[in-house]
């Protein structure tokens, strides 16, 4: 009987996103009797831990940004010595677990420095074009630069028009390695899901909030929400995205307060919620639009991405945006009221995720 295929998955630890739509490809390799080893670090490898409990975890540090507020694209640039310092130190790690956990494929959400000669690696990123105030082709040499040093780039996104991310997946010309597989969502609509839930919901919330992202903004946000959300006679539930913790949940007057919520709940929680409220982080977007939701997006400030992102959102109507530093809920849940949602347009025409997958599983 032929050995099992040992695939190593990194997702970064930037906020959530990089972890959640990583679920759906180790979902997929399980399926296909795939051995499975997840490495990373803080809250996206805690997710991923309460996800998949049975899997085998490898700490593997991360690039450790933080910001409070101004532009994350000068903040990045400060502190790019420490950042290829971090890539190095985990290209470098890499070889020793490929050697001691006989790794037969790497997949990298955004990890830079996990390629290797010796086995195939794949790299995923919406983000070909990196949005910054200056030094835009800058950014798009270094990112192709480190890109090109992987044997395939995945890109979660669709090919063509409709798409979720625009000018940040569709840059020209696209690296040689590139491949569109369609977006990622852990979420799905083929079933209802019937799990007994961690803490009980209610059957509906008028206003479902879902903060994310890295601190101490993640903070910022949340103290910002519950101020606000106190003074609005509707039913709020707001997840924390506080995952290194055992699940905790409160009640204060109109909102239920839960740290976390894992992948079953939180599809129920959204389909169950009139209007979402979260940053506009990409995988966030992937979820709302495969569950065809109306939502408000407050991004990051500073995060050039998020801004481009939610902006692109209002623009195509799938959301209502507003800054954080001008922030009125209220407000916001007014303006929402005229604009469509998502509405499924930017489905993926067949499964090219499993597709690519089956190519690559084939050559090993």
């Amino acid at each position: 009987m032929p050995q099992k295929k040992r695939i190593l998955i990194c997702p970064l630890d930037w906020g959530l996103g990089h972890a959640t739509r990583c679920i759906p490809i180790i979902h997929l390799l399980l399926q296909k009797n795939i051995e499975v080893v997840v490495g990373g670090n803080g809250s996206s490898l805690a997710l991923l831990k309460k996800e998949f409990p049975e899997l085998t975890f490898i700490e593997l540090p991360g690039y450790n940004i933080q910001y409070t507020n101004g532009s994350l694209a000068l903040k990045l640039f400060l502190s790019t010595p420490k950042i290829f310092t971090a890539i190095k130190k985990e290209h470098d790690q890499l070889e020793k677990i490929i050697r001691e956990k006989k790794i037969d494929l790497v997949i990298s959400d955004n990890r830079f420095g996990l390629w290797n000669k010796q086995v195939r690696t794949i790299f995923i990123t919406h983000q070909l074009m990196i949005k910054a105030p200056i030094g835009e082709r800058l950014l798009y040499r270094i990112n192709r630069y480190y890109i090109r040093k992987f044997n395939e780039c995945w890109i979660p996104d669709l090919a063509g028009r409709p798409n979720l991310a625009g000018d940040l997946s569709h840059p020209y010309p696209l690296p040689a390695n590139a491949f569109y597989i369609g977006p990622l969502s852990r979420f799905s609509l083929l079933k209802k899901v019937s799990a007994k839930p961690l803490f009980p919901l209610k059957s509906t919330y008028h206003v479902m909030v879902i903060i994310s992202g890295p601190e101490p903004q993640r903070q910022l946000f949340e103290n910002i929400i519950l101020k606000q959300a106190l003074t609005i006679p509707l039913n709020f539930l707001i997840v924390r995205g506080v995952t290194e913790t055992k699940q905790t949940a409160e009640t204060r007057n109109n909102l239920d307060i839960v740290s976390h919520l894992p992948t079953v709940e939180m599809q129920e929680a959204i389909l169950s919620s009139a209007v979402i409220v979260s940053r506009s982080g990409y995988s966030t977007i992937m979820d709302l639009s495969a569950l065809k939701k109306k939502a408000i997006f407050i991004p990051t400030p500073g995060q050039t991405e998020q801004e481009y992102l939610a902006q692109l959102c209002m623009k195509k109507q799938y959301a209502y945006m507003e800054t954080q530093g001008t922030f009125d809920l209220k407000r916001a849940l007014k303006e929402v009221m005229a604009y469509k949602g998502f509405d499924g347009s930017n489905k993926t025409q067949g499964n090219e995720l499993e597709k690519r997958v089956d190519l690559v599983l084939y050559d090993l």
